[in-house]
């Protein structure tokens, strides 16, 4: 269980950028979605989202907005920003040649 935590540390804000990215979404919403995708995967509690959340906020790359609901409850939809689809669009690539990289050397070579 360490180990899958230490590497969700390092891969929340991509998590968070790429979700975000296809649709603005709440913070329920985000911790339903991550572990719907991954299979339950990712199992996000409050105490990690919101901080996260935060910290992709005070960067610019994601801007929250009050949205009142026909019942009249408000929920805090997260929006990309410009510079957080720049930065999603780099960390996809990343992404990318990092899991490459790693095929090459975990995955059987064919004979």
């Amino acid at each position: 269980m360490a180990q899958r935590r230490e590497l969700m540390t390092g891969s929340t804000a991509s998590l968070l950028l790429c979700l975000i990215g296809y649709q603005p979404m709440y913070g329920y919403q985000i911790i339903k979605e991550l572990e719907r995708r991954s299979q339950g995967y990712f199992r996000f509690k409050e105490g990690t989202l919101y901080p996260a959340l935060h910290r992709l906020e005070r960067a610019g790359l994601i801007q929250g907005k009050w949205q009142v609901m026909p019942s009249g409850q408000q929920r805090k939809y997260y929006h990309l920003t410009e510079k957080g689809l720049s930065i999603l669009v780099e960390k996809r690539s990343q992404w990318q040649d990092f899991l490459t990289a790693m095929n090459l050397i975990i995955q059987p070579a064919s004979t």
